[in-house]
């Protein structure tokens, strides 16, 4: 396992924490937009954990559009988040393993 993450990761892990920060970020936010499009139930504890973590994660962005209707809505203002998380973390995680 420790040398195939330094295999991939150039041997850094400081580039590997930053990538794996940077995904599960966006899989929590990338989970509320499907909880919300399948219409989960908001009074289940998991649900409103994963609301309250996403839109703490994506505040700059989970109001930046407003769309009709409401899951396009939050699709297109958190997917910005996610793919915003996604890109940076990756893009600083490889800047990280250069050096």
């Amino acid at each position: 396992m420790v040398t195939t993450v330094r295999r991939r990761y150039g041997g850094n892990q400081a580039a590997a924490v930053i990538r794996v920060v940077a995904d599960i970020v966006a899989a929590v936010i990338g989970l509320w937009i499907l909880l919300y499009v399948l219409d989960a139930n908001r009074g289940n504890d998991l649900v409103v954990f994963v609301q309250d973590s996403a839109r703490w994660l994506a505040g700059w962005s989970h109001d930046l559009f407003d769309l009709e209707p409401g899951w396009f809505q939050v699709l297109i203002n958190y997917g910005i988040a996610a793919v915003a998380y996604l890109f940076l973390g990756h893009l600083l995680a490889a800047r990280v393993r250069r050096y």
